[in-house]
């Protein structure tokens, strides 16, 4: 099911206590109270991250009904930043951190001899209905694709923020709309007998991959993470050609549209070369000058390896055991 018709997004559906709040809120004018309710939250859970993420979302694109004030209410970023919170002190519990930038780089350029996780599945034994699944997985970041590093280029000076607007130019199309990158990924899903609009999906995602959305959101809203930013943009250009490779042979395989080769086959070529640019234009002369943020580039990569496992662990699970990975199956 494809739509051509651009309408605002309606409000998710809530997964539990902290969504709720947020949305009882959003229904309401600016200035109205909201609290963090009381009692234990799973800092990588649906209901915190859907909260999380349906925050994030007023600095995007907004929601239907949803008064424009609500963006820098101070109430309601005061409970955002306590999710925040959350969520980075696990994030940050859960990696090793360090400071062997060089190491973690290298270790990104390592293939492994025989593919893995779901790219192995795919790769090896999909069926069509395993890749729409996917797209619709991935589709509540590429309909924002590139879009939450922008936010790193007033932050950065000198050579790593003219190479970083340099491959953000890319991401955007080169300045023609139909090649940006998120209207490529619309086109994907439209071909793939998907529902092409903006963040469609959003209620029947789970956790994981919202929270790697998250991510991104968070490491862009604020200045004191712009080098785990760089890290994990990083991190998704220096892997995203191979991955885009075999994405292709994939939908090859399974006789996909022309657009949705289309979408991988792009990667292929234009991550190749952002891969270069982001780790000797962007990552060299922004550690060089700023050498107190190595720290914050390595932990951008490992929190990124880390979430993508967390994705990587939900799908793997439910098409080994025959089921949807989604929270409601697909028409």
């Amino acid at each position: 099911m494809t739509t051509s018709v651009r309408t605002r997004l309606a409000l998710p559906r809530a997964r539990g206590a902290l969504s709720e709040a947020v949305l009882t809120a959003l229904r309401s004018e600016p200035g109205t109270s909201v609290s963090v309710p009381a009692g234990e939250v799973d800092p990588y859970g649906d209901d915190l991250h859907l909260a999380l993420y349906t925050l994030y979302e007023l600095h995007y694109q907004g929601f239907d009904g949803v008064a424009s004030g609500w963006e820098w209410d101070p109430g309601l970023l005061a409970f955002r930043a306590e999710l925040e919170r959350r969520f980075l002190a696990a994030m940050r519990a859960d990696v090793p951190g360090g400071d062997d930038l060089d190491a973690e780089l290298n270790a990104l350029l390592v293939q492994p001899g025989e593919p893995a996780g779901v790219g192995a599945f795919l790769l090896e034994r999909a069926e069509w209905w395993h890749v729409r699944e996917y797209f619709t997985h991935r589709s509540i970041y590429h309909h924002k694709e590139a879009d939450p590093y922008a936010w790193a280029i007033p932050r950065l000076r000198g050579q790593a923020k003219a190479s970083l607007v340099a491959v953000e130019f890319d991401e955007y199309g080169g300045g023609h709309a139909d090649r940006v990158h998120a209207k490529l990924y619309a086109d994907l899903m439209a071909a793939a007998g998907l529902d092409d609009g903006y963040l469609h999906y959003l209620d029947v995602v789970p956790a994981p991959m919202l929270a790697l959305v998250n991510m991104m959101s968070l490491f862009g809203l604020h200045r004191e993470l712009r080098g785990a930013l760089v890290g994990h943009f990083a991190t998704v250009e220096i892997t995203s050609s191979p991955g885009s490779r075999r994405m292709v042979s994939v939908l090859e395989r399974l006789d996909a549209a022309p657009e949705c080769v289309r979408f991988y086959a792009e990667h292929v070529e234009a991550d190749a070369v952002h891969e270069q640019v982001m780790r000797h234009q962007v990552i060299a002369p922004l550690v060089a000058e700023e050498p107190e943020l190595t720290e914050s580039v390595v932990f951008g990569i490992q929190v990124t390896n880390l979430l993508e496992e967390q994705v990587d662990r939900v799908l793997l699970e439910a098409w080994e055991a025959g089921r949807s990975s989604l929270l409601e199956p697909l028409e």
